[in-house]
């Protein structure tokens, strides 16, 4: 074998020592508790309520049995007496007329503010708290010791573990 080849084989041979040196392989650990990691978050949220209230209502006399009363009113009279009288008749049923029409429409009802009841909703706004975990923190034991651990999940009895085994520096 010629130097360069030698070379070349002592170098892969120290670069793999590390390797030769460290073992790793897959073991179990029993679990000796675990704790969940529970946080509060808070959830803003709307209570609403309706509640009845009395409001001002103004109600409003209808205008056009007046109008039509007092057109009938005024052609009655018009229809009495003669000259000037004929005049002072015709305004006389325009009144009477009106006023007849006006009961009629409105059935005696008198200009007033009423009062109705109304709904009206109130909301406002609330903090709920809601728990969530958000991970476990984990005891476990693995030959002798206990180790503990956070995961994103409940291992169950036991835990899967990687060893990786390497000698100790002097």
């Amino acid at each position: 074998m010629n130097m360069q080849t030698k070379l070349m084989i002592s170098a892969l041979g120290l670069c793999a020592l590390p390797l030769a040196q460290a073992a790793q392989f897959e073991d179990f650990g029993r679990v000796v508790r675990v704790q969940p990691r529970v946080e509060q978050i808070r959830q803003p949220r709307q209570e609403c309520r309706t509640e009845y209230q009395q409001v001002p209502v103004q109600q409003q006399r209808g205008s056009g049995g007046s109008v039509v009363g007092g057109i009938a009113g005024a052609l009655l009279g018009s229809q009495v007496g003669g000259g000037n009288g004929k005049v002072a008749a015709a305004a006389a049923g325009a009144i009477a007329g009106a006023m007849v029409g006006d009961r009629v429409e409105n059935n005696g009802r008198q200009d007033y503010n009423g009062v109705q009841e109304q709904a009206v909703r109130q909301c406002r706004t609330v903090d709920a708290f809601e728990q969530r975990t958000t991970g476990y923190d984990v005891t476990y034991e693995y030959r002798g010791q206990n180790y503990t651990s956070f995961m994103q999940r409940d291992p169950g009895n036991r835990i899967r573990l990687n060893v990786s085994v390497e000698p100790a520096q002097y």
